[in-house]
């Protein structure tokens, strides 16, 4: 299947910063794609290229197959290309269904009678919200009231309705406890399900291997590992991230000194 989302070589910089170089990735759909990396390996750099927040400097970014250069995420959504950033970009006051519908709210009527269509968009968000699995008790409550978990469920069902062939999702279960981050996941993978193509940022291996179909591990910018789900273990995914071969030659040497932090090193390794 043709990558609907193609990064080759692609390279940034801020100043003289180097921020990313010569990363490739390719997100198809029905799969979901992890960007896995530490604070600083350079996942939100790739995240504001990828939804047209930033331009990069190097390389091609190819949406079907056609090369573009998206300055602003308007021109990036417009291709389909939705971003879920951590604070969800919702009004804890607002109902749920005005938070569904936010910045695109249907309108019925004519003239200076043309006004906000209530009805539909509360028995549109409800209709979309259940299609999804996501079952509220109340259309009306302020999204502020509901768990995060519920909050970044409505975020996906709502880029899911506004046509997104391309789900980006900025560390989802970052502040989310176990049961909550399970429902996130489950989520990501019925928008797998339904046809997109989903990319997880995360920094957690455990997350990214129950949902995640290929893996990308940045480390400082550059690509530490991009593999198949086929291709490699949860032990290899945590290694990757872990440090990989700079944890190996790290252990080499502690051994040749004999030193006593062999033993948490051994710990971290496994």
């Amino acid at each position: 299947m043709s990558p609907v989302v193609e990064l080759a070589d692609v390279g940034k910089y801020y100043g003289n910063i180097r921020a990313l170089q010569e990363v490739s990735v390719a997100v198809r759909e029905h799969e979901v794609t992890c960007i896995l990396g530490d604070n600083g390996a350079g996942k939100s750099t790739l995240i504001k290229i990828i939804s047209g927040l930033h331009r990069h400097d190097e390389g091609s970014y190819l949406v079907d197959g056609e090369e573009v250069g998206f300055s602003s995420p308007r021109e990036a959504l417009d291709r389909g290309i939705a971003t879920v950033y951590q604070d969800l970009a919702v009004v804890a006051l607002m109902p749920v269904w005005r938070n569904f519908f936010l910045g695109s709210e249907l309108r019925k009527g004519w003239g200076p009678a043309r006004r906000l269509d209530v009805d539909g968009m509360r028995a549109n968000a409800d209709a979309e919200l259940r299609a999804m699995g996501i079952h509220l008790p109340d259309i009306d409550m302020p999204v502020g009231r509901l768990s995060g978990g519920q909050r970044q469920c409505v975020a996906i069902a709502r880029a899911i309705h506004f046509g997104a062939r391309v789900l980006i999702l900025d560390e989802p279960t970052a502040a989310l406890g176990v049961k909550q981050s399970g429902v996130v996941l489950k989520y990501v993978a019925a928008a797998r399900d339904a046809g997109l193509g989903v990319i997880l940022i995360t920094h957690n291996p455990h997350h990214a291997f129950l949902v995640g179909d290929h893996f990308v591990v940045l480390r400082q910018g550059a690509v530490e590992l991009n593999a198949a789900r086929a291709d490699l273990t949860l032990d290899d995914l945590t290694r990757h991230m872990a440090g990989g071969a700079e944890l190996d030659a790290l252990r080499h040497e502690l051994d040749r000194l004999g030193t006593p932090e062999m033993g948490a090193l051994h710990e971290v390794k496994t």
